[in-house]
């Protein structure tokens, strides 16, 4: 499910600064490569596991620096599915998009600070 209306899309910061904020509300950035990277925050619900992605892409130079420029790109939510990763079709309980609208907007407040 694509979040839309987060305030995050578009948005640039580098890399030490995205990395750092983000740890702070409680995003890890799982996987990467040089020119994109994800930041996952797991929500754990009534014995389901729900992950909110945030897309990044390099738009001044490559990851492995940390004054690297990331945008974000799109912003998603799925549900955990053993062994095949993230289902995104199912339909997200009111309780977890509320912890996940208050994630991104912490986010958000902390990238446009």
């Amino acid at each position: 499910m694509i979040v839309d209306n987060t305030g995050l899309s578009g948005l640039r910061s580098e890399l030490a600064y995205l990395d750092e904020s983000a740890e702070k509300v409680g995003f890890v950035r799982w996987q990467w490569e040089y020119y994109r990277a994800t930041y996952d925050y797991k929500i754990e619900y009534n014995n389901h596991d729900y992950f909110l992605r945030i897309n990044t892409r390099a738009v001044e130079g490559k990851l492995e620096r940390p004054d690297t420029v990331l945008a974000i790109e799109a912003v998603y939510m799925g549900r955990a599915t053993f062994p095949h990763g993230l289902e995104y079709e199912s339909e997200i309980p009111a309780m977890v998009m509320k912890t996940a609208n208050h994630k991104l907007t912490e986010l958000k407040e902390l990238l446009e600070a």
